[in-house]
């Protein structure tokens, strides 16, 4: 049997795709369906956007060093994520939510009882934070 690798091409246009549709499934939430995003939903947006375009121009060009810069992204942007699942999952934390006219534990969507929008946009930047340092460690053992 063949052993199949995925070139850390691929993977580069996987965590591009994964971006390109965190980003789309924000936008849509807010300006399709009319949820207004909180303090730290603006905040992981910001972290995510930024990566759509920095990945878009790596794929392009074949940069693989890129992917140093969308590491250092999602990795900020799990922290934010998991502190914001937790505000809305945890009920002794409900009391840490000072967010603006939103507060950041509200849940606009909890399907299964578990998966609401920062859960979505944790496993949005846990994937390209897995894929980014596997691009890292390929880049590095090819020197």
């Amino acid at each position: 049997m063949k052993k199949i690798s995925i070139s850390s091409e691929n993977l580069l246009f996987c965590a591009w795709g994964i971006s390109l549709i965190a980003t789309a499934g924000s936008l849509y939430f807010s300006e399709i369906v009319g949820y207004i995003p909180c303090d730290l939903c603006w905040y992981q947006r910001i972290l995510m956007y930024p990566m759509v375009i920095i990945l878009g121009i790596a794929v392009i060009k074949r940069d693989l060093n890129q992917a140093l810069y969308s590491a250092l992204f999602s990795g900020i942007g799990m922290f934010v994520a998991l502190y914001q699942y937790m505000l809305q999952k945890v009920p002794s934390m409900n009391e840490l939510d000072s967010c603006g006219i939103v507060p950041c534990s509200a849940q606009y969507i909890n399907w299964f009882g578990f998966v609401t929008i920062p859960f979505l946009a944790l496993i949005a930047f846990i994937l390209i934070f897995i894929i980014s340092i596997t691009i890292l460690i390929r880049v590095r053992r090819s020197k």
